[in-house]
């Protein structure tokens, strides 16, 4: 079901793991790259998921030090008709799209929301560059193939053969 992501398993059992999570695009969660954990319960898919995010993140429905996610769809109206997919193709991007400051888990970030829209939305995009770099998710170039073909191609370009050996002037 989640071929399209990146998924890291936590020891050998089904019931936890790490997704790849991307801000949506056209939003000011565009680039930001989060490692979410995903805790599924005995009970799944009866019951919802646990969801939260590793690294930090500014938004006003996901507390800022644990990573817990305040979403209704996850927390009181879960469905089984849901799957994982749903979560991270629909529910974590509205979330992200659509935040509801009268919900607060963060509630500096639902105030600053209400009061200053512009360095809300500032302060979210400084939060994306500081801490959700494609690195700050665990990703490793090795994961990531065009970059890799970027890699081999500068490589090919550098010259840095000709230096190797010669010493400092």
């Amino acid at each position: 079901m989640m071929s399209d992501y990146k998924v890291e398993m936590v020891n050998d059992g089904m019931q936890e793991f790490f997704v790849e999570f991307r801000g949506p695009t056209e939003s000011i969660y565009q680039g930001g790259v989060w490692k979410v954990r995903v805790e599924l319960p005995d009970a799944y898919p009866y019951k919802s998921p646990s969801i939260g995010f590793i690294n930090k993140i500014y938004h006003p429905n996901v507390d800022e030090m644990s990573g817990s996610v305040c979403l209704d769809v996850i927390n009181q109206t879960w469905s089984p008709m849901f799957d994982l997919v749903n979560v991270f193709e629909v529910f974590l991007p509205q979330l992200l799209l659509y935040p509801n400051p009268s919900d607060p888990l963060n509630g500096e970030a639902a105030a600053l929301m209400m009061r200053d829209r512009p360095a809300y939305e500032q302060k979210v995009k400084e939060f994306c560059e500081k801490y959700a770099k494609p690195e700050d998710a665990g990703i490793t170039p090795e994961d990531k193939s065009s970059d890799e073909e970027e890699l081999s191609e500068d490589e090919d370009d550098s010259g840095d053969e000709d230096i190797v050996g010669k010493p400092d002037p």
